[in-house]
């Protein structure tokens, strides 16, 4: 069975026979309509047909592989190095492979008394330190970040200049302190080594327990000896 496309070739080439011969101009004007009218049916016909090739060529290529955008899970960093100038407090974070991250990636939002760190898509995972508390206040204008080999460099501007940080923090000032033997005059000396022993016999096995004690006893016996000689 011929398809549509082929009846309507026929058809036009049938019309042109026919306008060659007609010799009324009433019948020549109606040929001439129907062949422009075939005309445009066949043009119609094969735009559809070359449509459904491209279609169909579209539909037998494989579905192209989109790579799913690993963002990973972020990850806290918890070593750094810190040290200073006059002017400011600078934290070193290293990260190997840093440098070749979009400079977007690497994020770095200051206040006056903290900064918290993001760096994004490095090597699928991402990176992030926040410090609250600093010791003292920073200038958050004056405050920047430095991406350097392997390393991410953030500088702290200190707001009260040529004034030395002990700590870079104050929770770790407060921390520091609390491990300090305190130095109070009014304490007894042998208080603060009773103390220390206590902690020694608490925290010892029982060989440690047994010399602590046998010190002990041993001690009270020379001051008893002592007292009775005096």
């Amino acid at each position: 069975m011929a398809s549509a496309l082929e009846e309507l070739q026929k058809d036009l080439e049938e019309v042109k026979v026919l306008l060659e011969k007609a010799t009324r101009k009433r019948v020549r004007d109606a040929l001439t309509a129907e062949k422009s009218k075939i005309e445009t049916e066949i043009k119609n016909k094969m735009h559809q047909k070359s449509q459904r090739k491209v279609e169909l060529l579209n539909s037998e290529k494989p579905a192209a592989v989109v790579a799913p955008i690993t963002t990973g899970y972020t990850v806290k960093i918890s070593n750094y190095g810190w040290d200073q100038s006059d002017k400011f407090v600078k934290i070193y974070i290293t990260l190997t492979g840093v440098h070749q991250v979009p400079t977007e990636n690497v994020q770095v939002h200051f206040t006056e008394r903290s900064f918290d760190l993001l760096v994004k898509n490095l090597n699928g995972k991402s990176y992030s330190m926040i410090v609250n508390n600093l010791l003292k206040p920073i200038s958050v204008e004056g405050s920047s970040k430095k991406v350097k080999t392997d390393t991410v460099l953030i500088l702290c501007r200190k707001k009260a200049e040529n004034t030395r940080w002990d700590y870079l923090t104050q929770v770790e000032k407060e921390c520091k302190e609390k491990e300090k033997p305190s130095c109070d005059a009014e304490t007894d000396p042998s208080e603060g080594l009773m103390n220390v022993l206590k902690k020694i016999y608490e925290d010892g096995d029982d060989d440690m327990k047994r010399t602590i004690n046998k010190a002990w006893v041993e001690s009270r016996k020379k001051q008893a000896k002592g007292d009775t000689e005096f």
